[in-house]
């Protein structure tokens, strides 16, 4: 797979498993914005690793770091929504 569907391929399955690791009130719910959240945090966690030189430049991040990014994208969702600076897709 090319880089770009394989952080969106690992970045959905992060998104997945984050959202079961970290149950909670705030969590975004539906199938898009959880694919979106696990994007976000592969792609966190590929643009970190290859900053911090652990991954090169044609390389994405794996399952366990996207999942770890996933779940600081999900902790700083959580804190917006707590503060009310976003709102909250399950109090409609």
């Amino acid at each position: 797979m090319s880089g770009i569907l394989w952080i969106i391929f690992v970045g959905f399955v992060a998104g997945i498993i984050a959202r079961i690791l970290s149950p909670g009130p705030n969590n975004p719910s539906g199938f898009i914005l959880t694919t979106v959240l696990g994007i976000a945090g592969a792609f966190l966690a590929t643009w970190i690793g290859q900053a911090i030189g652990h991954y090169s430049p044609d390389q994405g991040a794996g399952f366990i770091t996207a999942t770890i990014g996933a779940l600081v994208v999900l902790f700083i969702w959580n804190r917006l929504v707590a503060r009310r600076m976003i709102p909250d897709p399950g109090n409609r």
